[in-house]
């Protein structure tokens, strides 16, 4: 039976606008599994991203993690990484250096953090190119930059808002078939955000 990681129970959000987004949505995601929000923009799909990764507060309701409610806990104290369809690179430092990044912060000895990287390099595609700058990488490059950095702190969730949005046709169907296999490589959850039906169907384990 799946372990359940994940639980939304009766979540709404209503923006100081007046605009209701989320009502009453009940959900569970399992762990290591790969769930898509799937539906057009507006349809809420991003704001609730946003609260699972503590970004947003919600009006009312719970979200629970491992059975512990996390409403109150701030973004970097969750086991949770988010990649955005903008990666928010940084270009003055090389792909390690991108990567590495967050381990830095931390405080991580540098050969602990050299093992890290070094192992998301093999796991991305990318060994062999860090010390490119990430300005000269393409596109599909720079994603994987972005999703090495946000897996090397070894969360238990990554988080994925369009990721593949900015990408053309063939590079969005190479990445497909990387993210699902980085997923099950690495044997965390994925919750991920399209409109694109295909592509969720490309992916998913689960499509809500």
């Amino acid at each position: 039976m799946s372990e359940k990681l994940i639980r939304l129970s009766n979540l709404s959000m209503t923006f100081e606008d007046g605009v209701t987004v989320l009502d009453g949505i009940n959900l569970y995601i399992n762990n290591k599994e790969f769930l898509t929000l799937l539906g057009p923009s507006g349809c809420g799909k991003t704001t609730t991203l946003r609260i699972i990764g503590g970004f947003l507060t919600p009006t009312s309701g719970d979200v629970f993690f491992n059975g512990q409610r996390i409403n109150d806990l701030p973004a970097y104290k969750r086991k949770i990484n988010t990649v955005f369809q903008r990666y928010a690179l940084f270009p003055h430092l090389d792909v390690y250096d991108n990567i590495a990044f967050g381990l830095r912060l931390a405080k991580l000895p540098e050969a602990e953090i050299d093992d890290r990287v070094t192992e998301m390099l093999e796991i991305v595609s990318l060994k062999g190119f860090e010390n490119r700058k990430v300005t000269s990488l393409s596109g599909g490059q720079q994603q994987r930059v972005a999703i090495a950095r946000a897996l090397v702190n070894r969360p238990q969730v990554l988080l994925l808002d369009e990721p593949l949005g900015a990408l053309d046709l063939r590079l969005r169907k190479d990445m497909q078939n990387e993210l699902k296999n980085i997923q099950q490589r690495m044997g965390i959850t994925f919750i991920y955000v399209t409109h694109d039906q295909e592509e969720a169907l490309t992916m998913s384990d689960t499509i809500v």
